[in-house]
């Protein structure tokens, strides 16, 4: 049963099976792009959000904060939902590095991430977390129920084909930092050129070792030169 409110502004979700079409089960949509590079971790997402994904209810919404010293995770579903889901993550690291008197490894951020969606009441669907600690950079997809996958980079939401299409073509190992900015920009801009859900420029942060830098642009040259 999906007890989100049909009218509350949402990040991105996945349409409802079966059932008649409806404002509870209107498909919405974002993109979020997740790249490693040789150090650090670039995560773009685009800026759009909407009301049951028929009104553009925002175009300067910025789908991904900090959640860690060197971490960042993508905001999808429901605002009120993602908020919440955020702070709570935030609340844990912060206890972890309290009691331990250091940070919290990001596979270990991750697994929490990934156990508040298999157990909690957040209305979050397939959010990336991006990091980088002493074993280096780690991008992870987190799919609807807890599930994690870890790959050298990641996709989620409604214009992953035409991101993911960019990504397979360009990626490499090895990549700097500067290059995963722009690799992960062009494949931001594909899916809002073709996705009606996602679009209105592009956010990006960046993950290094020194900690996570958020920044927005709406027109998407400025990042593309």
């Amino acid at each position: 049963m999906n007890l989100q409110d049909p009218y509350e502004p949402e990040l991105g979700s996945l349409p409802e099976s079966g059932g008649e079409e409806g404002p509870e089960s209107a498909e919405t949509g974002t993109t979020s792009v997740g790249v490693t590079t040789e150090d650090s971790v670039v995560i773009a997402t685009d800026r759009r959000a909407s009301l049951g994904g028929r009104v553009v209810s925002n175009k300067n919404v910025t789908k991904v904060e900090q959640v860690h010293d060197r971490a960042a995770l993508t905001m999808v579903g429901s605002v009120g939902g993602a908020q919440s889901f955020i702070r709570s993550i935030r609340a844990e690291a912060n206890l972890y590095e309290a009691r331990r008197g250091k940070p919290m490894g990001i596979e270990a951020l991750a697994t929490l991430a990934s156990n508040f969606l298999r157990g909690g009441p957040f209305f979050m669907i397939n959010p990336i977390l991006g990091g980088v600690d002493d074993s280096g950079p780690h991008v992870y997809s987190i799919d609807p129920m807890g599930g994690l996958s870890e790959d050298d980079y990641v996709v989620t939401g409604s214009g992953m084909q035409f991101a993911m299409g960019v990504l397979e073509q360009e990626y490499d190992e090895g990549l700097s930092h500067e290059a995963g900015i722009q690799i992960a920009t062009r494949a931001v801009q594909s899916a809002t050129e073709r996705d009606t859900a996602s679009g209105n420029g592009v956010t990006i942060a960046e993950v290094t070792t020194e900690g996570v830098e958020i920044h927005s642009h709406e027109d998407i040259a400025e990042i593309l030169g």
